[in-house]
């Protein structure tokens, strides 16, 4: 079966709508997009720049058939967070290469991990004079146990690694069951 079904996981910050515009984008699911959070449409979501509702996106690369689930990741949305978690067969986990991996990213990561979805990590903005992706690909590699190798670096500002993250989505989440 040619589906893949996904999220995102990442704190506020970290690039998630960033990520979701250039995945539309690249995938010529919408044209380029003249502002950000395609998806975050509310009013409330534009200004303070956060997901506040639920929202699928589906879209087509290289003959599959990707499917977002666009989701709100603060605790203040539990259900919605187990809800979607319970929809995919796979995450993203987006880290700011800039930061240390925080918190409440840890604890949606790690019901995730209950769920049995398939992991990839992504360190983004990679771009800013101020990352170290080297020392938070090793946190995560002590901390998640994810090998460095894994970990796939990208700049959804420049756009930078974009398609390698689509195919990481084909390669390895699984197929729905």
């Amino acid at each position: 079966m040619n589906i893949r079904n996904f999220c995102i996981i990442a704190h506020i910050d970290h690039g998630k709508s960033t990520l979701a515009d250039r995945m539309l984008e690249m995938t010529w699911t919408v044209r380029k997009i003249d502002h950000n959070q395609m998806l975050d449409r509310m009013d409330i979501e534009q200004e303070r720049g956060i997901t506040i509702k639920l929202t699928p996106a589906r879209m087509q690369w290289k003959g599959y058939e990707l499917n977002l689930i666009d989701t709100p990741w603060h605790v203040d949305f539990q259900y919605e967070v187990s809800r979607s978690l319970a929809a995919v067969e796979g995450a993203i986990l987006l880290i700011d290469s800039s930061q240390w991996i925080q918190a409440q990213t840890l604890s949606v990561l790690y019901m995730a991990v209950e769920q049995w979805l398939e992991i990839i990590p992504v360190l983004n903005k990679i771009d800013l004079p101020a990352a170290h992706p080297e020392r938070v690909a090793k946190e995560i590699e002590h901390v998640i146990w994810i090998p460095k190798e894994d970990i796939l670096l990208v700049s959804w500002k420049t756009g930078e690694w974009v398609e390698a993250v689509l195919d990481a989505i084909i390669s390895r989440i699984p197929a729905p069951k």
